[in-house]
């Protein structure tokens, strides 16, 4: 899935990324660096992978998107 960096903290590795719908959504740490990034700047497009529905959905990766 796409999104978009919203915001990030360099310090906790941590942030929100919007979805295409404009929704947002958090990412923690663990989230960062499994996708092997070493910083991220809001507005840049990232690739998402999620888990869970609704309120509970979550990011579990979050890496550069690429074309």
């Amino acid at each position: 899935m796409q999104a978009t960096a919203y915001t990030y903290d360099a310090g906790t590795r941590s942030g929100q990324v919007l979805l295409d719908d404009g929704t947002p959504v958090p990412f923690d740490a663990p989230a960062f660096d499994a996708g092997g990034l070493r910083l991220l700047r809001p507005g840049q497009r990232v690739r998402i992978e999620t888990e869970g529905e609704g309120d509970s959905r979550r990011v579990t990766l979050v890496t550069l998107q690429t074309f």
